[in-house]
């Protein structure tokens, strides 16, 4: 299939196959094909979305040494980068998440490692949400759930959740992939939204690989979708093998937008950057306390990017940015969970 035939297949919202993904993928990164991908992601991300991008902020509840033991993040316990235990009080959270709000950030995500306590992540949830506007969605970051937890997540005041199979899910980390699905058919099914992202992409990645994740994502209808590359952070298992280029990261965050229903109106990369926009990226996010991409205690001193910092790289890129409530969980029908063929055979990697 040429260039003009796939951008032609995707101005009629037609959807791709893995063979095509894997072709679009193949491009050098920085070839005239590749670039004219880009262009064509963010089209559509200007499309459905009126112009307008998005800054969520997301703030961690607790810093703990984590025993899914996920060889890229630096909360694994045995990669042991942070061996201190500490967790974020009910009214710093409160206080964190109004700062999000008054400086724009059109949603607020509370992060906590994957042993935090399910009661006190509600409890925190009830105390944001009482003080939070109305509109403001409020989003978990948090480890797998069951169909009952999902239900108290949103009487919690939970609008969604972010949730990803990551790549090399159950073979780098101690958790089963097909869990990471139930947990994501629990979200939808409980009534919440669910954002996910193709991620963490680092050089071994094959093309084959990331096409597959790719239409998996497609296949949950998410709220957003998109790319992020590995931060190789020092003393982690997998930081041998280096990081993809901001280019190619770009190039992936074109090819997830390209796949992606119309429906999912969110596209996202982090970390934030102006290439990332280029490439049909609709979504940062600013970042506040511990991060799995930092081994540092507090991102927001070193890895981390504020709304304004976020705003500015979007200023960059040409790209204006939606001034109130996010659009991602608010605007479109939520769906059902059915995660289509390729979720049998991300599960059986595992095995």
């Amino acid at each position: 299939m040429t260039l003009s035939q796939l951008i032609q297949k995707s101005c009629f919202a037609e959807p791709f196959t893995k063979e095509e993904l894997v072709l679009m993928l193949s491009y050098p990164p920085g070839s005239s094909e590749s670039l004219a991908l880009m262009a064509e992601a963010r089209r559509i991300s200007a499309e459905v979305t009126e112009g307008k991008a998005e800054i969520h902020g997301q703030f961690a509840l607790d810093l703990a040494p984590c025993s899914r033991n996920c060889e890229w993040c630096s909360f694994a316990a045995h990669n042991g980068i942070f061996t201190s235990r500490w967790q974020l009080p009910a009214e710093d959270a409160v206080a964190l998440a109004l700062k999000f709000e008054r400086e724009g950030a059109n949603a607020v995500l509370t992060m906590a490692t994957a042993d935090y306590p399910f009661s006190k992540m509600l409890d925190i949830a009830r105390e944001i949400r009482r003080h939070i506007k109305p509109e403001t969605p409020l989003i978990a970051n948090t480890g797998d759930q069951h169909l009952d937890q999902a239900e108290r997540m949103r009487d919690a005041g939970f609008d969604g959740a972010y949730h990803a199979v990551r790549l090399d899910e159950g073979r780098r980390n101690r958790i089963d992939p097909r869990r990471r699905l139930e947990t994501i058919r629990n979200f939808q099914e409980a009534g919440l939204w669910v954002g996910t992202c193709v991620e963490p992409v680092g050089p071994e990645h094959a093309h084959d690989e990331l096409a597959e994740m790719i239409l998996f994502t497609a296949s949950i209808s998410p709220a957003f979708s998109g790319a992020a590359r590995r931060i190789p952070v020092p003393n982690t298992s997998l930081a041998e093998y280096g990081m993809i280029s901001e280019l190619r990261m770009a190039q992936i965050v074109a090819v997830t937008r390209l796949a992606m229903p119309r429906g999912t109106r969110g596209n996202c990369t982090h970390e934030p950057c102006t290439l990332g926009a280029l490439g049909g990226a609709n979504l940062f996010w600013a970042e506040i306390g511990a991060n799995p991409r930092d081994d540092q205690e507090k991102t927001e001193e070193h890895r981390g990017k504020d709304v304004e910092i976020c705003r500015e790289i979007y200023w960059e890129a040409d790209c204006e940015v939606l001034d109130g409530p996010s659009r991602h969980f608010t605007e479109a029908p939520k769906p059902t969970a059915t995660p289509q063929q390729n979720a049998p055979s991300l599960a059986a990697e595992a095995g």
